[in-house]
């Protein structure tokens, strides 16, 4: 089960809503940041978990809106994918890593470069993580969002320490 999915029928867990207010709500907790969430296919999700039965029409037209309601069908789906992802690990996807691996086929002096461009990027990034908390809870996100948020800051800092040590041994020529 995709984690769109999961995103779509949790949100949904604590009322009817239409489209907009779901794509809010996720704007709201960063999800585009954290998850693999394309806002621009939250409508033709949530229409076609509609057809599913996962969730339920429940006004339709007002001003061109669709209001949803997840059903019970749809509880028992996001409970089943919501253990799961507690349960299981899988790998965390980053085309960085793809890079890392062909970093021998880089000329030092490229290498270092882009390693220093890696470097500046990664610091702000961290920074956004870092002000996306604050701002969320002056918003009302949730507490436990600002975990997600925490989550990722860890990983990227993670990256940083690994390539800031990782600089000097190629500037040292013991790496690649």
């Amino acid at each position: 089960m995709s984690s769109t999915r999961i995103l779509l029928l949790g949100v949904l867990l604590d009322g009817p809503l239409h489209g907009y207010e779901v794509r809010r709500r996720l704007e709201l907790w960063a999800a585009d940041r954290w998850a693999n969430v394309a806002y621009g296919s939250i409508y033709h999700g949530l229409s076609k978990m509609a057809d599913e039965g996962l969730l339920r029409r429940a006004e339709e037209g007002r001003g061109g809106k669709t209001v949803y309601e997840i059903t019970e069908a749809g509880r028992a789906e996001f409970m089943a994918g919501l253990m799961n992802y507690w349960w299981e690990i899988k790998p965390i996807v980053d085309p960085f890593q793809v890079a890392l691996t062909f970093m021998d086929r880089l000329p030092a002096a490229d290498l270092v470069s882009a390693m220093e461009a890696r470097i500046e990027q990664l610091g702000a990034e961290i920074g956004m993580f870092r002000r996306a908390v604050a701002a969320k809870r002056s918003h009302g996100a949730p507490r436990h969002i600002d975990e997600t948020l925490r989550l990722n800051a860890a990983l990227l800092e993670a990256q940083l320490r690994w390539i800031e040590g990782a600089i000097g041994q190629v500037k040292n020529g013991e790496l690649p």
